[in-house]
């Protein structure tokens, strides 16, 4: 299995302090997919140049895109779950994240599970955003498992590089985690398998216009 941590946050400034906390929780993540034996790699918005203005990558012609988008996309049809860290903004998913993946058709996405994973630096821990992200995540085709992590005052939990700070929990944080994450794995080795199998047949997913998903005149 091979899993992409998209890290759902550029704000790489203070206050609030401390910066780019989401940076912690994705970290955090990637241990306990490392912990279960689950390759993965982190998807930082800020190492990707998106192009402007705003164009999507199934809207250029094939193999010319630009190639920041061109690598992310075969990323993404290469992996075979998602792990989606988001911060909370006006009771939605984080701006920076959505951006971002809707520079992608469901195509890349389609028939892969996803995980729900928000954080805070107050008491919430992000469960408001997580609301939205259900309907954004099913609309690209990566439905959303439904056990979600959320973590309230992140800071208290996690240091800079993802590891537990002191007085926390490790054994029933691991256990909060692993809820979430190995319900993924198991979801995305199941699609996996039905997809080897070959015994289904599936229908396309979006590709080019919305209008693929039109009802019949």
């Amino acid at each position: 299995m091979n899993f992409l941590v998209f890290l759902g946050s550029e704000r790489d400034s203070t206050p609030p302090r401390p910066a780019r906390l989401g940076e912690r929780v994705a970290a955090a993540c990637a241990k306990r997919l490392t912990a279960n034996n689950v390759e993965h790699k982190i998807v930082d918005p800020l190492e990707i140049n998106l192009p402007t203005p705003f164009k999507p990558h199934f809207s250029y012609a094939r193999g010319k895109a630009p190639p920041a988008l061109e690598d992310l996309a075969e990323q993404i049809s290469s992996a075979d779950g998602y792990v989606m860290v988001s911060p909370e903004y006006n009771h939605s998913m984080s701006p920076a994240l959505a951006h971002l993946l809707n520079h992608f058709g469901s195509s890349l996405f389609s028939y892969k599970p996803s995980a729900i994973v928000t954080y805070s630096a107050g008491q919430w821990g992000g469960a408001r955003a997580a609301v939205n992200m259900r309907t954004f995540l099913s609309e690209i085709g990566c439905l959303p498992v439904s056990a979600m992590i959320h973590i309230p005052k992140a800071q208290e939990v996690f240091d800079e590089s993802g590891l537990y700070l002191a007085g926390v929990d490790p054994e029933q944080w691991d256990g909060y985690l692993d809820r979430t994450l190995k319900q993924l794995l198991w979801w995305a080795e199941a699609a996996n398998f039905q997809k080897m199998s070959g015994t289904t047949d599936v229908p396309g997913a979006f590709t080019r216009t919305p209008t693929q998903r039109n009802a019949p005149d």
